[in-house]
């Protein structure tokens, strides 16, 4: 992790840390605080202990039957209002409206989840003519906290413990190639065949890129797992943005490993064809696409209609329209 990404994971623990500790003052006790929060008692303890290191002071102040804030932990609690309600007057008083939600797309464990936010946006913004939507939809990791956004959506394995997560869709990875370019080069009959094909993929730090698969429908006993292969790939083109991978495939370059949200359109239009099909990729991207947030005591009306619209458009994953490029080529 470089320099920048552990600065940013800093702050938005502290904003993390500082909203559990307004929120035990509210509270009064740990055990309603954690109820509050959706978390363990354990869980705000710890966030407390770590507040109370970074501070170097004691914030808390526990007794057998309630806890108390520090004269140092109210003057935290205060500032942190204070600064909260400064930063609303003044997006209010800049211009009216546009401090209605914005919301940021980012990625993790590869691959950007911003496209799938892209369809629902327009239901939500006829049913809520008052809303104003800001949707950006780079590959890179926002920090929420210092950009001022409200909402992420997240491809990740792990969305953070700092931040609230709701779950929208499972998704899947997908291998998928132009018509142009399977008539050109040929299909794979198994993954081993890839090694001779131009095959475009998503870098994964300093290590040599490699694919791994499992059949669809494996032929093991009930208690085994399946079989998997990995093969060591190469190709022209590596690209940290799934988008960009997609549209190079569009183009006949070769062969890409991408997100099913990425790919869906394609396939369905007949753009892309699906490569292997009998065969499952496997770790290559997450499995589940997250609309997150940081913890906040009030959340948005705007953010909890977008996080439905969202689910609800979402609901049937991505699935749909793929199609072998055998059916396709003939």
């Amino acid at each position: 992790m470089n320099n920048s990404a552990m600065n940013e994971q800093k702050i938005n623990e502290l904003w993390s840390h500082l909203h559990w500790l307004t929120v035990l003052a509210q509270q009064g006790s740990f055990t309603a605080a954690a109820a509050r929060l959706g978390v363990s008692k354990a869980a705000m303890s710890q966030h407390m202990a770590e507040l109370e290191r970074m501070a170097g002071v004691a914030l808390v102040r526990r007794t057998t039957r309630s806890v108390q804030l520090t004269e140092a932990g109210q003057r935290l609690v205060d500032d942190t209002r204070a600064f909260r309600a400064h930063r609303a007057q003044l997006c209010r008083s800049a211009r009216p409206g546009r401090c209605t939600p914005g919301f940021a797309a980012g990625h993790g464990a590869g691959g950007s989840g911003a496209p799938a936010a892209g369809a629902p946006a327009g239901g939500l913004l006829r049913e809520y003519p008052e809303v104003r939507l800001e949707l950006d939809m780079s590959d890179r990791l926002s920090s929420m906290t210092t950009e001022g956004f409200d909402l992420a959506i997240r491809h990740t394995a792990a969305p953070p413990d700092t931040h609230v997560a709701w779950t929208l869709c499972a998704t899947r990875s997908v291998l998928v190639a132009s018509r142009s370019y399977l008539r050109r080069s040929g299909s794979p009959n198994s993954p081993a065949d890839l090694v001779e094909h131009n095959c475009l993929h998503y870098p994964r730090a300093h290590d040599a890129p490699v694919w791994t698969f499992e059949p669809v429908h494996p032929v093991t006993a009930a208690d085994q797992p399946a079989e998997r292969i990995t093969i060591p790939v190469s190709g022209s083109l590596s690209a940290n943005n799934s988008e960009a991978l997609r549209d190079a495939a569009l183009t006949g370059l070769g062969i890409a490993l991408l997100p099913d949200f990425s790919a869906q359109a394609s396939l369905r239009a007949g753009k892309l064809l699906q490569v292997l099909p009998q065969w499952k990729p496997v770790g290559a991207f997450a499995e589940q696409l997250y609309a997150i947030r940081p913890y906040s005591a009030h959340v948005p009306r705007a953010v909890t209609a977008f996080v439905a619209y969202l689910r609800e458009a979402l609901a049937g994953g991505f699935g749909d329209g793929i199609e072998a490029p055998s059916d396709r080529l003939g």
